[in-house]
């Protein structure tokens, strides 16, 4: 995950802040902002179209780690778990 330092982080927490303001889901709102982002914003080439996947599947990759696997062991230890 990128844990970018304080000040960086203090900059764009006013965009996360922004976006639950404007009540953006995870259900297609998120997609169409960050397609729309790319589209826009990433220099046309390979290794930036390339980069920019990464950080998504990074992105994909934490949430897995650090909130998903907890949630499922807590599921878990709550319901059992497969026999």
């Amino acid at each position: 995950m990128p844990y970018i330092n304080q000040k960086r982080r203090d900059e764009i927490d006013g965009i996360v802040d922004l976006m639950r303001e404007k009540d953006i889901k995870a259900d297609g709102d998120l997609n169409y902002i960050l397609y729309a982002f790319c589209k826009r914003f990433v220099k046309p080439s390979y290794n930036n179209y390339k980069n920019f996947c990464g950080e998504l599947r990074q992105c994909v990759t934490e949430i897995e780690r650090r909130l998903l696997g907890p949630y499922e062991d807590l599921k878990i230890k709550e319901n059992g778990d497969v026999e």
